[in-house]
């Protein structure tokens, strides 16, 4: 028979932190809130053909993402490309012009401005009702949340319009920092912030550095994921056996085992297999290629080729075996987005006059990390996005300077004005 223990569109391992979203609040005493007067849109008006447009855009992102990364990384990679779509779609809400364009291909954001808000909204909330009665990997409570928020400089004038749209359908107000006279708390609050929201396990999402005094905005999305296993692997039967690496060396790892019935595909050069999170409203779906054959299934796969997977799977005993593991990852993704085909939003050319009425903002940096722990008794993930937006030089009125005469010329000391060297070009061939 057919899986039904996931939809269709979602996505496996690699995008596991594509069905986690819950929105929640929570502020950092060290900064004050600015809300807008819309209150949260509880009952959004989204058909499903709107939110299965939404979340079919994400799975591409997902895919799309998960090939750019890969060409930039050798090592394990694990992310969440939902919380990056949602800190991206926050920022798209301000963008306009090429700068809206660039990013809504992109992100595969399909849907109109309007539309995708409400869109992103509807999944949130209907997201927000999964775990209930369900067990965390670590004995706790079921856990999954998502957290908005946006960062803005004190005095900073920000649109109105802008700030309801992220009330309504993010939950999100803006909290307010001195990025030009107090630089380096405004970053350590917010980092205090987000490692609250994922548990202690983002405990650094900025660096220093990444924020300056021309920081005028940073969005932010955190995800915490805490689920035990609907058939937890026995602690007794885990043994140490061979993890075979792609370069043909070998590691030795401690090796869970147990034999269920599990939906499960196979396929040219693949098998597949969903393992149930407590409740069933969750799964984590793994791909494994044939030996030798791993570089090739991953260059072709994306979102259309998983959902052919996960819909023919059916019910099989499955003798399984994998790894415990546990990882960190981070990334820089500017230059990775602006080679997927945004790269307007991060020059001076950028426009987001949505969010101020003017194009003054450009985004400086996407910071992206996250962490993975895979045992005996479940899952637990986190992972949280920032972007981060400058404000760009004020352009003046255009000149022509064409030094093709002769001229006069000095080298000062800026702080005294003192009049180090000085001469003139008469000749400039001389």
């Amino acid at each position: 028979m057919a899986v039904t223990g996931i939809k269709k569109t979602l996505m496996p391992l690699m995008s596991l932190a594509l069905a986690l979203s819950l929105v929640a609040c929570s502020q950092p005493a060290a900064a004050g809130i600015i809300k807008s007067d819309k209150p949260r849109d509880t009952s959004p008006g989204v058909v499903s053909s709107e939110l299965d447009a939404l979340v079919e855009g994400n799975s591409d992102f997902a895919f799309d993402l998960y090939h750019a990364l890969r060409a930039e990384e050798d090592g394990n990679l694990f992310y969440s490309p939902h919380s990056i779509s949602v800190a991206l779609a926050m920022t798209y809400a301000g963008a306009r012009g090429m700068t809206e364009k660039q990013m809504a291909e992109t992100l595969n954001f399909i849907l109109s401005q309007p539309e995708l808000h409400l869109a992103f909204n509807a999944l949130d909330l209907e997201l927000a009702k999964r775990g209930e009665g369900a067990e965390g990997s670590d004995g706790e409570g079921f856990r999954l949340n998502i957290v908005n928020a946006l960062w803005g400089q004190e005095g900073y004038p920000f649109l109105g319009d802008f700030l309801d749209v992220l009330a309504e359908n993010y939950g999100a107000g803006l909290r307010v920092l001195d990025f030009a006279g107090e630089t380096e708390k405004s970053r350590q609050i917010i980092n205090d912030w987000v490692s609250q929201q994922t548990e202690e396990r983002i405990e650094e999402l900025i660096p220093e550095g990444v924020i300056d005094a021309a920081t005028r905005l940073v969005l932010t999305n955190a995800i915490y994921f805490n689920a035990a296993w609907k058939y937890p692997f026995d602690e007794d039967m885990t043994r140490d056996g061979i993890f075979n690496l792609l370069d043909g060396g070998q590691v030795t790892v401690p090796m869970m085992t147990q034999s269920q019935g599990f939906n499960y595909a196979e396929g040219d050069g693949f098998q597949a297999v969903e393992i149930p999170y407590d409740g069933e409203e969750l799964s984590m779906v793994i791909l494994l290629p044939e030996e030798g054959r791993f570089e090739a299934f991953e260059n072709n796969l994306d979102a259309g080729k998983m959902a052919g997977i996960i819909d023919s799977m059916q019910k099989k005993q499955v003798n399984l075996t994998m790894p415990r593991f546990e990882y960190e990852t981070d990334f820089s993704l500017k230059q990775t987005l602006a080679d997927m085909g945004m790269p307007v939003a991060f020059s001076g050319g950028a426009d987001f006059s949505g969010m101020t009425g003017s194009p003054d903002l450009f985004i400086a940096e996407v910071l992206h990390q996250a962490f993975v722990s895979v045992n005996e008794a479940g899952t637990e993930a986190a992972a949280a996005t920032a972007v981060i937006m400058r404000e760009s030089a004020a352009p003046g009125p255009e000149v022509d300077f064409t030094m093709d005469r002769p001229f006069i010329y000095l080298i000062q000391d800026n702080q005294t004005g003192a009049n180090l060297f000085m001469g003139n070009v008469l000749n400039s061939e001389a």
